[in-house]
């Protein structure tokens, strides 16, 4: 924001990113200034394999915390034939990366041949098979449905064995699979017969939460036993330095705490007050994302990773539970706007908000009365931010740009006979759908229900919030079906179709000026202006019916548009542009072959009329280079050629997309206003009107000297000569619009 603090500049190493004065690092560095090594090195390993055979295991660079996997496969005869037949793992051991020694996979094993062994395997077996189903998951971006349901029943069934907690090297295996599961493909999880594999899953995860300590990367257990004394229990994580150098993230334990830890370090803290103590156990299980906790009405956005955080007691129950998440979403690009606090109902299998409350400070905050195990969730609605600058520039451009319009229509209508142009329709056709738009886009391009929780920015800044039960319901942000919305749903119609019409027009203009300049001895076709207002008005209604046609269907609202505007989806679930979506091919598509022909239409203009050199010049050369700027830029302003700009912004590079968004801003936002300019304020006509009511403001006339020919015409054919002469001109913008030729007919 530009009227909030300014962070202090970083010198940020190994291609580090200084954001908010803090360096964002790449991820293979590390440190306050990602001057620390976050990898182990390429390494070659020889290991004995299946028959003692000695082989050499050849491993590329690898993240501390991350598997590799070796590039040495099993033979293709076997059941894992060209699956790699080791992976290794990177540590760090203080502040050394360290490799572990690698884990040999058994190439004639697979998850259906291990998920048929593990019932009935002894507990000697156990470690093997958690081994191999680790390997096999190493590569999760490869995990299918089909294989992620596989491993999840190989885990569970590792996990209910009894004492496996005692078997530390089966635990780490089956800890370290779950954490591998949870970086599978989104998609792969949408498949409805998965929900009972993961319930079972979590569940699972739960009773082993009870009797175990295990930390992976994206799933910690804790568990710590209850001491008869316990009134409340408090397990949080939280940011800390270790040893003075690496930023990461410390679970902790605390026990007869007064209340939630008010230290904005900590990221996520639950609190559970104790009652029925039978010198019991409590466990947490503490989740990276929800990919194990998919719901029929809520939706998780990809865009940001949501943590779940799951608690159980044995031997004790609770009488309320408290959560505190620490908001990361608060930044320079996007904001915080509102949260609701879920629970997972293990009866439904599905979020609820039933017994929880919010309330809001530095942490947002729920509490929930529930007494048994219970697994809790924080979701968000996210109001994207933009540079103040940026809004300013739009707001000021855009009112500058509508009065410009409203003027240059009614000076265009009011002195059509005086000018005896033919520019008035297709000028003020223009003028009218840049309006029109303008006005929409100003009072409804964001969504109503967005601008209700407006107030939530400054209520962040203010004194706590009391916990609220009425206010506590799944955001409609976080819907599968979010309620229909007709008004915006109606404003992004509008926009759409006022837009698209707003570039026919300068097709059209594009048309009349080739028409006119390039084929000036011709006489423009019959019925000229009825068949352009037929293709201006109505291809962009066409254009506009097929999509919302095509995309828009009842509860489906955002097929169309978009949440936060009411305007064309561009998006994906995961925030990435989307080929599917209609922004591209209803909008960005039609404006881009528009553009190439105005482009086209302007350099031939350019080149043959407007810089075209005269020998019989007698004005001075200053003269004639600042009058042909104008006659370009004119052309350029009402051809829209300046809105290729916007393709610029696709640009995927923070810095550089901004500067596009300033340079877009400005000239779009004012291109009523440069219309205006150009095309009312330089008339002489315009300047004797003002002259005339307010003498004061009497502007005396440049005249600028057009090159023109006069082509002497009969009632039925050409005359066999022209003249050319010199003559001051009207307005620049009108000779090489239509007037050029002064007495064509």
């Amino acid at each position: 924001e530009a009227t909030g603090p300014v962070s202090p500049p970083c010198s940020c190493l190994n291609d580090g990113v200084c954001q908010d004065g803090t360096c964002v690092c790449p991820e293979e560095w590390v440190g306050p200034l990602c001057e620390l090594v976050n990898f182990c090195e390429a390494s070659i390993y020889t290991e004995s394999i299946a028959g003692g055979i000695l082989k050499n295991l050849t491993f590329q660079r690898i993240i501390v915390g991350r598997y590799s996997s070796s590039a040495e496969k099993c033979e293709p005869d076997t059941v894992n034939g060209n699956h790699s037949i080791a992976i290794r793992m990177c540590t760090r051991v203080g502040k050394t990366p360290t490799l572990q020694r690698p884990q040999i996979l058994n190439c004639n094993e697979n998850l259906d041949s291990l998920a048929s062994q593990v019932e009935t395997a002894d507990f000697s077996n156990i470690s093997a098979i958690a081994s191999n189903t680790q390997i096999l998951t190493s590569m999760p971006d490869r995990l299918t449905t089909q294989s992620i349901s596989t491993a999840a029943n190989i885990a569970v069934n590792i996990l209910r064995k009894p004492n496996i907690s005692t078997d530390s090297q089966a635990s780490t295996s089956v800890m370290a699979t779950v954490s591998q599961l949870l970086d599978a493909n989104e998609t792969e999880f949408n498949h409805n017969n998965l929900s009972d594999v993961t319930a079972s899953l979590t569940r699972t995860m739960e009773e082993f939460s009870l009797t175990s300590n295990i930390t992976k990367s994206n799933i910690a257990i804790q568990s710590v036993p209850l001491k008869l004394n316990s009134s409340t229990i408090l397990f949080f994580a939280q940011k800390y330095t270790e040893l003075g150098y690496l930023l990461s993230t410390k679970l902790e334990i605390q026990e007869n705490v007064p209340g939630l830890n008010e230290d904005l370090n900590t990221e996520v803290q639950i609190l559970l007050n104790i009652m029925n103590n039978k010198n019991g156990r409590a466990g947490f299980v503490l989740y990276q994302n929800s990919k194990f906790f998919k719901s029929r009405t809520y939706k998780s956005h990809g865009s940001f990773s949501k943590r779940i955080v799951s608690g159980n007691i044995d031997g004790g129950r609770t009488s309320g539970v408290e959560l505190a998440f620490s908001p990361k979403y608060n930044t320079s690009e996007f904001q915080l706007r509102d949260h609701a606090c879920v629970f997972w109902d293990y009866d439904t299998n599905d979020w609820s908000t039933t017994g929880c409350t919010k309330g809001r400070d530095q942490f947002l905050r729920c509490k929930c009365n529930h007494t048994t195990n219970f697994a809790v969730l924080m979701t968000f609605q996210i109001k994207y931010k933009y540079a103040k600058p940026l809004e300013y520039i739009s707001y000021i451009g855009i009112g500058l740009s509508m009065a410009g319009l409203v003027i240059t229509m009614l000076f265009q209508i009011v002195t059509r006979k005086t000018r005896k142009s033919s520019v008035t329709w297709m000028l003020v056709s223009l003028c009218f759908s840049m309006l029109i738009f303008n006005i929409i886009f100003i009072s409804g391009i964001e969504n109503r229900n967005a601008r209700n929780y407006g107030s939530d920015t400054t209520r962040y800044e203010q004194q706590y919030q009391s916990y609220d039960a009425t206010d506590n319901t799944l955001l409609t942000s976080d819907l599968v079906d979010p309620p229909a919305d007709p008004w915006c749903t109606a404003v992004a119609v509008l926009l759409h179709y006022f837009l698209l019409a707003t570039f026919m027009w300068t097709a059209l203009n594009s048309t009349q000026l080739y028409l006119l300049l390039l084929r000036a001895m011709q006489p423009l076709p019959g019925r000229f202006i009825v068949n352009m207002s037929v293709v201006g008005w109505g291809i962009p209604a066409m254009v506009v019916a097929i999509t919302f046609g095509v995309t828009y269907r009842e509860g489906k609202a955002l097929n169309y548009r978009q949440e936060e505007f009411c305007w064309l989806a561009s998006l994906d679930e995961n925030h990435n542009f989307s080929m599917e979506k209609p922004m591209l091919w209803s909008f960005l598509l039609p404006v881009a072959l528009i553009l190439l022909f105005n482009f086209i239409i302007f350099i031939n203009i350019t080149v043959s009329v407007i810089w075209k050199d005269n020998k019989n010049l007698t004005r001075n050369k200053k003269d004639s280079f600042m009058k042909r700027v104008i006659g370009t830029t004119s052309v350029v302003v009402v051809l829209g050629i300046t809105w290729t700009v916007g393709y610029l912004m696709l640009i995927n590079q923070e810095e550089t997309s901004l500067i596009f968004s300033y340079v877009f801003c400005i000239l779009n936002c004012t291109q009523g206003l440069q219309i205006c300019i150009l095309y009312t304020f330089r008339s002489p006509i315009f300047k004797k009107k003002v002259s005339e009511v307010f003498l004061v403001f009497s502007m005396p006339e440049i005249p600028a000297y057009l090159h023109s020919k006069i082509y002497y015409v009969s009632k039925s054919h050409l005359a066999k000569h022209a003249k050319e002469t010199f003559r001051p001109s009207r307005m620049v913008s009108e000779d090489i619009s239509s007037s050029t030729l002064s007495n064509c007919s």
